[in-house]
């Protein structure tokens, strides 16, 4: 009777999360996770001391890797037109538009706590917390695009649009 009570227990606090977790990535997974080690550049030391930054809590440090940027300069571009600048003068007129009847400043706010009540409400069930599954697809499923029937709505709107991929069969 006690083991009952004591697995009641542990089912309850299992359920219990402020930030529901959909996604289980560590699900069957048996080796070390290699892509968690992060190389770093090597430290040297500058010819002038004034050029360091200023030290940041949570901001980057010259030996952080940057892989975003480090791919643009290996192609021959200039990484410094990575960091964000604002809104660019090409886009501007755009924004306009999607802004002509009214911002919401807190947006990302409020889609952020809508998000945590959603996966609330749809996180995993006791089995599946026990069994530590996957539950992302099924909770946002209803708000997947089915591309393919969207596909067909527009052709038959008359709209014109690309040739999808063969369907593959399988056998």
């Amino acid at each position: 009777m006690r083991a009952i009570w004591v697995l009641i227990g542990v089912a309850a606090l299992a359920g219990c999360s402020n930030d529901p977790q959909l996604h289980n990535i560590s699900s069957g997974q048996t080796t070390p996770d290699e892509f968690a080690i992060l190389p770093t550049r090597p430290l040297s030391m500058p010819q002038d001391l004034n050029q360091l930054p200023q030290p940041t809590p949570g901001g980057a440090n010259i030996t952080d890797p940057n892989p975003k940027g480090d791919a643009v300069a290996a192609l021959g571009g200039d990484p410094s037109r990575l960091q964000p600048t604002g809104i660019g003068t090409a886009d501007g007129a755009l924004v306009n538009y999607a802004s002509r009847l009214g911002v919401n400043a807190g947006i990302r706010q409020q889609l952020a706590q809508e998000d945590v009540e959603w996966r609330s409400n749809h996180s995993r069930r006791l089995l599946e917390t026990w069994a530590r599954t996957d539950v992302y697809y099924r909770a946002y499923e209803s708000m997947t695009l089915d591309s393919w029937a969207e596909q067909t709505r527009w052709q038959r709107a008359g709209a014109k649009v690309s040739t999808p991929p063969p369907v593959e069969i399988v056998e």
